[in-house]
């Protein structure tokens, strides 16, 4: 049996470009962080669409930045990198 929907704007479709945002202390420097983790899969950064928010104490900041993903494997290794990193306590 094939699981399909007939909704092509239902779910993920790969290739694609897709957004994650990752947690962490703002002593880091998260950004760098986060697009290195991303390029370092093979995968390509689209950097014009990185944004940076502090907490509203300053101690932690979020970053968020879309990706260019050919498969759900891509998609899933990139969270599974930041995740991994010390520096990063959640993502999304």
């Amino acid at each position: 049996m094939s699981i399909h929907s007939d909704n092509p704007e239902h779910g993920f479709q790969f290739p694609g470009t897709f957004e994650v945002s990752a947690m962490g202390s703002s002593e880091a420097e998260l950004h760098s962080e986060v697009t290195g983790a991303i390029e370092a899969l093979g995968l390509q950064v689209l950097h014009e669409t990185l944004r940076i928010k502090p907490s509203s104490k300053g101690t932690y900041v979020s970053v968020t930045v879309s990706f260019v993903a050919r498969s759900r494997a891509d998609y899933d290794a990139v969270h599974e990198a930041l995740r991994a990193h010390p520096e990063i306590k959640w993502t999304l």
